[in-house]
């Protein structure tokens, strides 16, 4: 982990403690397993930015610690494209799967900060459109996603959600950088999800 990951991790929980102190919701106690509190559902993620556009489904299933926090894994499904500018000549298109664990923290019950990290075997193509002539490779990456978001959740019931976030790993190859500076794409996540044995009202 990297000393940026680090810094963030530290202002995140300080962030957390401080949400917790103004939040009035009623502290949970251990509870043990409880099925009702495993949720699935899915996301649907896009970034958008000068020459680079990214969507992507990720399906989700994760469980519900307690008020403040679900951990879970995560698969991606990606599709990435980049195009030539005067500061470089090739078309890029990039294809990816993935996976990974997701720690979502809800300080409030409107607000939640989420880290997940990932690793992705991507299938990229770079095309000079002078020539038209294309080059494939196959690549790897690991991804350190996080970010903050606003969501409703009802353990027990259902969720849903809305996450801004990027890559803070620096991995060349990762789907959610800049091809050509490296630089950090902002990533959209809206995701709906149920629980099982949702209760009824």
């Amino acid at each position: 982990m990297n000393k940026c990951v680090l810094i963030i991790a530290i202002v995140m929980g300080i962030s957390l403690s401080g949400f917790a102190q103004m939040d009035n919701r009623e502290a949970e106690g251990p509870v043990g397993f409880d099925r009702s509190r495993i949720f699935i559902g899915s996301s649907l993620n896009l970034g958008i930015s000068n020459r680079f556009f990214n969507v992507g489904v990720n399906p989700t299933i994760g469980y519900s610690l307690n008020n403040w926090v679900d951990v879970g894994v995560a698969m991606n499904f990606n599709y990435a494209s980049q195009n030539a500018s005067v500061f470089n000549s090739y078309k890029y298109k990039n294809f990816n799967y993935g996976g990974g664990a997701f720690l979502r923290f809800w300080p409030v019950s409107f607000l939640h900060l989420q880290i997940q990290p990932e690793y992705n075997w991507i299938s990229s193509s770079r095309t000079d459109p002078v020539s038209g002539q294309t080059t494939r490779l196959q690549l790897q990456a690991p991804s350190m996603l996080a970010g903050i978001g606003y969501g409703s959740r009802e353990i027990g019931r259902q969720l849903s959600y809305f996450t801004i976030m990027i890559d803070l790993n620096q991995a060349v190859n990762s789907p959610y950088r800049d091809g050509i500076a490296g630089d950090p794409q902002p990533i959209f996540r809206g995701g709906l999800g149920f629980y099982l044995n949702s209760k009824k009202k």
